[in-house]
């Protein structure tokens, strides 16, 4: 999985001379350009293992390094910098350090899935970068993206009520992501539903917003997906050496014998 591109060269690995004289010779400039000799020392094997176990990343194995998905990248186009085929030979080969220098353009992807039309592997690229961008966060290495934050609200009514109500989904996602609900876009809609829909429509909207329905004999249903996502996190967490750590703090905050008899 050699790696060919002249643009992965970084301009912070290069060195150049604006004066040098070897043997006589005027070498300066673009004619004394060195590549930097940097030591790898941060590797991780797991990571490989850790990314795959995340919805969307189960084939990156059989990736074979073609470049289809870079090749056929829209982000790409725009910037050369996103480079999904870097990416993936950096997860495979355990490079931690080297990924993390990029961890923040990872979650640009747009999901257009051109690549993995591209892909003759059937690796699902756009997948390992969703994936890969999530284990960023579950890893401490980038905050909490906005998207992340919408799947979990929207996931939450769904198990919950079996149903989506997009006014409190808004309101979930503004409070969130600390933003103020008077967001220009969203008074003028208000505005236009006001003067278009009718009053009874609207009273209907507003007290299902004050009863928060759910779908019917949705119950049953609900808490099977629920059970079903908690084991899917748990195994996630496992895969990401993550469940000792959080037994551990869950010890640090739980009163002991002692606390609790007095």
């Amino acid at each position: 999985m050699a790696i060919h591109e002249k643009s992965l060269i970084r301009p912070e690995n290069l060195s150049t001379h604006e004066n040098l004289v070897i043997d006589g010779i005027d070498v300066s400039g673009h004619w004394s350009t060195f590549i930097k000799t940097r030591v790898i020392k941060d590797y991780n094997e797991q990571m490989e293992e850790e990314i795959s176990a995340l919805p969307g990343a189960e084939n990156i194995h059989r990736c074979w390094q073609c470049g289809s998905c870079t090749n056929s990248c829209t982000v790409n186009a725009l910037n050369p910098d996103f480079n999904p085929r870097y990416w993936i030979y950096l997860i495979r080969t355990g490079m931690e350090e080297e990924l993390l220098r990029d961890k923040d353009i990872i979650w640009q992807c747009v999901s257009c899935n051109k690549c993995v039309n591209a892909c003759p592997r059937e690796v699902n690229p756009e997948g390992v970068m969703k994936a890969t961008a999530h284990w960023l966060e579950l890893k401490g290495h980038t905050p909490e993206r906005p998207s992340t934050a919408f799947d979990d609200i929207f996931t939450d009514q769904i198990i919950k009520r079996g149903r989506i109500e997009e006014s409190r989904t808004i309101k979930r996602f503004f409070q969130r992501t600390g933003q103020s609900l008077m967001q220009d876009w969203l008074i003028q809609m208000v505005k236009q539903l006001v003067s278009k829909l009718p009053i009874t429509l609207l009273i209907h909207m507003g007290l299902e917003q004050l009863r928060a329905p759910r779908t019917k004999n949705w119950a049953a249903a609900g808490d099977a997906i629920s059970e079903y996502v908690a084991e899917k996190k748990r195994d996630h967490e496992r895969a990401l050496g993550l469940d000792g750590l959080i037994e551990m703090a869950k010890a640090e905050v739980k009163p002991s014998a002692h606390m609790a008899a007095e």
